[in-house]
């Protein structure tokens, strides 16, 4: 009688100590998603090379601003306040570039974008990413949409998705979006560079 109360006891601390151990493991596995892939010095010198003088341009668009770009990016805006950085050397204008950290299913990617002096895509870096890491796009995703116009940025032109990150993508479209048409109706021809 005593040997099968022992066992009992020893089945329920095994059973314990798997839960617990189960337990541990998905509370652990669902803070490890998150990576940081570059900080922002490490960033700015991805932009505009080392030794690069960077400016920031802080835009507040008004009303109309608003709407043209709402309208040309086709996402709705969820501030008034964006954020360029202008890489220069000796007063010639390398780049722009743009941070903008958007929520991809539930938690955020941070994308920096950059632009020619032109306006054109350039680059896009990850420069963190908080979801699963197979919903995030390689970087072969984005190089697809280099040099494309803005009117050109979108699947039913020509982008190609990915199976398995829809969201990541889509989130990655709209920011370039964003950032392109801020550029158009904010920066280009109004004597900033």
């Amino acid at each position: 009688m005593q040997l099968k109360y022992r066992r009992t006891i020893l089945d329920t601390y095994m059973k314990i100590i798997k839960f617990m151990l189960l337990l541990w493991l998905l509370m652990s596995t669902g803070t490890s998603f998150a990576e940081i892939f570059y900080s922002k010095n490490e960033a700015m010198e991805l932009a505009f090379g080392k030794g690069a003088q960077v400016e920031q341009l802080s835009l507040f668009p008004d009303e109309n601003q608003t709407a043209k770009i709402e309208r040309d990016a086709r996402i709705k805006l969820d501030s008034g306040l964006f954020t360029f950085y202008i890489g220069k050397d000796h007063d010639k204008v390398l780049a722009y570039a743009a941070i903008v950290t958007s929520t991809v299913r539930t938690k955020p990617e941070t994308l920096m974008i950059v632009l020619t002096p032109d306006g054109e895509l350039r680059n896009v870096y990850t420069l963190a990413f908080h979801e699963p890491p197979e919903y995030q796009p390689p970087d072969r995703w984005f190089e697809q949409l280099y040099k494309r116009p803005l009117t050109d940025m979108d699947f039913n032109k020509g982008v190609d998705g990915i199976s398995g990150a829809t969201l990541s993508t889509r989130a990655g479209l709209n920011s370039i979006r964003k950032v392109m048409a801020i550029y158009q109706i904010m920066i280009k021809n109004q004597g900033t560079d």
